[in-house]
């Protein structure tokens, strides 16, 4: 039966944990010559614009010996009104997996429904389960362990914020997020998450109470692709969430600083910071490469 990986929660934190080590032995050389996915060929529906998360995956299918299908939906007939299950459907006849980067989170949701072959979320609005397994993996890479590590989150709640979220609540990680008010994270994953969580997973104003005694301080754009009209606004109301030297003082003397990019220097982060020594944020893309051969490997190999 075919599998997907729409958000977090659609492995088990065993298989989280399981993902993140493959991921890390596929790093440092492991099965260099193996080739799971040789004949296999791979779809990349793009609907938004992609850097680390079209190039890692387009690169670490090759190295599985799969051949990548980039897909821009604007030059298909999904971009002409044929319906997402339609489509699915037609696509699960020519490909063997798809990894899908679009808006709305109900788009890759129904496409899955109809899909015969295994869906890998690339991001939706609500979800971005690649990045922070790649997170993940950065922090266990840097800390040596997952458990009981504290991450500041300061910033927009938004699907990076959500997945993490998850990501605390299954591996026992405490959280606290520092976000602006109306700007707090999708509350039903909040909910779910703190039912099953057995870490602290904090909901705060304050950028600087957030980021005392953390290990990690994280943040991301404050502007989302699709929210350009909300820029100025939302520039106003983040002013003071900026990631710089005296806010990452308040953080442990060997906290590390991560975002998952483009990153806006000068706006939530500093260049100085992200420059800085206690930055991983180029290992933590670089890592998106092997936790993206991990899933692939994972929900593909026979």
């Amino acid at each position: 039966m075919k599998r997907d990986f729409l958000t977090l929660c659609d492995f088990s934190p065993d298989e989280v944990r399981g993902t993140l080590d493959r991921a890390i032995a596929l790093k440092r050389g492991a099965d260099k010559s193996a080739c799971p996915l040789i004949g296999k060929s791979i779809g990349l529906i793009f609907e938004k614009a992609s850097t680390r998360t079209r190039i890692s995956f387009e690169a670490g299918i090759y190295q599985l010996g799969g051949h990548p299908v980039y897909i821009n939906s604007g030059e298909t007939q999904l971009g002409r009104g044929e319906t997402i299950a339609d489509t699915a459907r037609v696509l699960s006849s020519y490909l063997d997996g798809v990894v899908i980067r679009t808006f709305a989170h109900e788009r890759i949701v129904e496409f899955a429904a109809n899909a015969g072959m295994p869906v890998v979320n690339g991001l939706t609005d609500t979800h971005h389960p690649c990045q922070v397994l790649a997170d993940m993996m950065t922090i266990k890479e840097k800390k040596g362990r997952l458990e009981g590590i504290r991450i500041a989150y300061i910033g927009d709640g938004n699907n990076v914020a959500n997945s993490l979220i998850e990501a605390a609540s299954m591996l026992g990680l405490e959280l606290v997020l520092a976000c602006p008010e109306g700007y707090e994270p999708d509350p039903f994953v909040l909910e779910k998450a703190r039912e099953r969580a057995k870490s602290e997973i904090l909901i705060l104003r304050e950028p600087r109470e957030a980021a005392g005694r953390a290990d990690v301080i994280y943040t991301d754009v404050w502007v989302s692709m699709g929210e350009e009209k909300k820029s100025e606004e939302k520039k106003k109301r983040f002013r003071d969430f900026q990631i710089n030297e005296a806010l990452l003082a308040c953080a442990k003397p060997d906290a590390i600083v991560m975002h998952c990019l483009p990153a806006h220097r000068g706006e939530e982060i500093t260049s100085a910071v992200m420059d800085g020594p206690q930055s991983v944020v180029f290992q933590q893309a670089a890592n998106r490469l092997h936790t993206g051969k991990a899933i692939l490997e994972k929900l593909l190999a026979r």
